[in-house]
């Protein structure tokens, strides 16, 4: 079942359990999906997503919702926070698994050595490369000085 699948089952689902808070999150994804197909359509494409646009548009959406909760819980509204969090763990359902820092150094070191990268000038390559094989897998604000440190070597 691909992830567009996922997400409209899930919402009818929720619909019938009559949990509003994932439904909620559930319509958020919704319309940040539209959102994105909508301006995806100017030009010559027909705004159709492909896995990689919905997994950036999710992973993007959780990046957002971390900065909220951290921002809210320094202001003290732990209840927006809890809010915030709950989300997340809606959101994350529909990611792919995460990868350890083993995995994520053995995909690294992957690329490198598929790419041939020498330098800190084929740092752009190496993290356009693991972009495009572990979208959403990876935390790519760590990767980045991961990959910097590993050239650089």
């Amino acid at each position: 079942m691909d992830l567009r699948a996922k997400l409209q089952a899930a919402t009818k689902e929720a619909m019938k359990a009559r949990d509003s808070a994932r439904l909620s999150t559930l319509r958020l994804i919704a319309a940040a999906v539209k959102d994105r197909e909508i301006a995806a359509r100017s030009g010559d494409t027909d705004g159709t997503l492909t896995e990689g646009d919905l997994v950036m548009i999710l992973s993007r959406m959780v990046k957002q919702r971390q900065e909220s909760a951290k921002a809210y819980e320094e202001g003290g509204r732990l209840e927006l926070a809890a809010k915030e969090e709950d989300e997340i763990g809606v959101i994350q359902e529909f990611l792919p698994r995460q990868m350890n820092s083993v995995e994520t150094t053995t995909a690294i070191d992957a690329a490198i050595a598929d790419l041939g990268a020498e330098g800190i000038r084929d740092m752009g390559r190496v993290m356009a490369a693991l972009k495009e094989r572990h979208a959403g897998q990876m935390d790519f604000g760590a990767v980045g000085p991961a990959v910097k440190a590993r050239l650089l070597a």
